[in-house]
């Protein structure tokens, strides 16, 4: 939890133990979709095509992870259009070192 920047998960379990990295997929931030608030996008290291299996949603509008900012971008795949008070009461989690305290597990996401 960076505030007010983002929220970031995929690597740990609900032990708080570190998970297994996937394969790194294809970065496809060219895809038109924006770094805006409520936006969910891959996380990566520098190398563009490095995403695995962490994600963040954004809590700001941060246009300097869009493609062509200041690189190739973070890749937006979906956007909080309900439960967006649970997204800002995450982004409130007490943290040590951007660790939320307790864990913060999502149980459920749907597609519309």
């Amino acid at each position: 939890v960076i505030e007010p920047f983002m929220t970031q998960g995929g690597s740990y379990s609900s032990e708080m133990t570190t998970k297994p990295t996937r394969l790194a997929i294809k970065n496809e931030a060219e895809n038109g979709l924006a770094n805006d608030r409520y936006s969910v996008a891959m996380a990566r290291t520098g190398e563009v095509d490095s995403a695995t299996d962490q994600f963040f949603i954004n809590t700001a509008d941060n246009d300097f992870l869009n493609n062509g900012v200041r690189d190739f971008g973070y890749t937006v795949f979906g956007h909080v259009t309900d439960g967006r008070d649970v997204v800002d009461e995450i982004a409130r989690t007490p943290v040590t070192n951007n660790l939320p305290n307790e864990a913060v597990v999502i149980r459920s996401v749907r597609r519309q």
